[in-house]
């Protein structure tokens, strides 16, 4: 079999729709499944060990992408572009993932002492470093999920996002019944139900055909995966910053209680996210593969029509949030209503910075989408340090809420001007 989904590429509008109503049902469904392994951990352990949680499935994930010099972004952009066809990009790409995981792993263990004094000063450091493995397996999961997003194979791609989060939920039961509790559990279920999802993301690679008809390595080739990862991958660390830096400056001014309340507010409040995550994800690989003038023209059609969604549906997810949230987690949770009914005001207009990052990163201009990151950045640190200590999980929702607007607003105009500039160039 080709190591590539489909031969040829087609017009983004023709493959979007299909492809991205897919791509919704499994981060819908992989939701549902994180959503049912918080309740599960804030049942059983309570608001602290979810804090604890939260904060252990980003930190291993973001070491690994940053000390990769952002591979999974650079890999769905070279093999769905020109470069897909070459021999040597796939193990190019094997060798940096590895490469990768290794080196994530040694920073970890390194950086667990200064870790375990500030976030996680109630798990033994010993658990702390063997969380550390989740670092390898993250990374390698979501390498080979954007490999598949590369090259076309959405369906399999799919199946990593929803199997990396359903096998948490074995994984955590299996801990329990072994004996273990509190946060070892959770670390128990991580580190088994993190195997499982990189041999099965791994496993979908080799069966379509990605580890096939290879070349030698290219140091050149690898050097330009590198620069355009790290550009790339600078919009997604801003990006992450503009997420999940309230977790972290909640959880060393409040304590992993508080931040506990606020990260059930932010899951619920990303329930916004989902149709502008599968649109993003879809269009990405797309306008990579398009020509100028009509990755132009999709940008203008598409945009407004992720806006309406989005804003639709933020009244919908406010009422559901006072109704829903008390009820599923129990009156200890009854303070999440409100942060994250403020969450789903800045995430209104999801749907217009879905699509403009994707336009901006899948035309080559990762750069772009970093400065437009990098701005809401700027937003999100001088209220977070303004809002927290004096208003707390309301505070941290607040200045995330801003800041989701201002870099909207900001990725949205960059993407407008860069369009034009496109089709006026395809024009002459």
């Amino acid at each position: 079999m080709s190591h590539r989904a489909e031969a040829a590429p087609r017009p983004v509008s023709t493959l979007g729709r299909r492809s991205a109503l897919a791509n919704l049902v499994a981060q819908g469904a992989a939701l549902l499944c994180l959503s049912l392994a918080s309740l599960l951990v804030a049942r059983l352990a309570g608001a602290a060990v979810v804090g604890e949680y939260a904060l252990l499935r980003v930190l291993p994930w973001l070491t690994g992408v940053v000390v990769s010099a952002g591979l999974p972004v650079a890999s769905a952009y070279f093999l769905s572009g020109r470069r897909g066809e070459d021999r040597r990009l796939r193990p190019t790409l094997t060798v940096l993932a590895v490469a990768g995981a290794a080196l994530g792993l040694l920073v970890w263990l390194a950086a667990a002492p200064l870790a375990h004094r500030l976030f996680f000063s109630a798990v033994p450091l010993w658990l702390l470093a063997l969380a550390g493995a989740t670092v390898v397996t993250q990374l390698l999961t979501v390498w080979a999920k954007a490999c598949c997003q590369g090259m076309a194979d959405m369906r399999g791609a799919n199946l990593v996002i929803v199997g990396e989060e359903l096998v948490f939920l074995p994984a955590y039961g299996a801990a329990l019944l072994l004996g273990f509790s509190g946060i070892t559990a959770v670390v128990g279920g991580m580190l088994l139900g993190g195997v499982v999802a990189t041999i099965v993301s791994v496993g979908r690679l080799g069966q379509t055909g990605f580890f096939d008809d290879w070349a030698k390595p290219s140091a050149r080739l690898g050097g330009d995966v590198v620069a355009f990862g790290a550009r790339g991958q600078l919009g997604n660390l801003l990006w992450l910053v503009n997420l999940r830096l309230d977790f972290l400056v909640l959880d060393a001014i409040a304590g992993p209680a508080v931040l506990g309340i606020y990260a059930i507010a932010s899951k619920f409040a990303e329930l916004m996210r989902l149709p502008a995550t599968a649109l993003n994800y879809v269009l990405y690989p797309r306008f990579a593969r398009a020509e100028p003038a009509a990755a132009s023209l999709d940008l203008r059609r598409l945009l407004p029509r992720a806006t309406g969604l989005t804003v639709a549906a933020t009244p919908v997810l406010a009422v559901t949030a006072v109704i829903a949230l008390p009820i599923l987690y129990g009156d200890a949770f009854r303070p999440a209503v409100l942060p994250a009914c403020l969450l789903l005001i800045g995430l209104t207009v999801e749907g217009a910075a879905a699509v403009s990052s994707a336009f901006l990163c899948g035309t080559g201009r990762p750069g772009a989408n970093s400065w437009g990151m990098g701005v809401g950045v700027v937003v999100t640190v001088a209220l977070d340090l303004l809002l927290i200590p004096r208003y707390g999980a309301v505070g941290a929702a607040v200045a995330s809420s801003v800041a989701y607007a201002v870099t909207t607003t900001l990725l949205s105009i960059l993407s407008y001007r860069f369009a034009h500039h496109r089709t006026k160039e395809a024009r002459t």
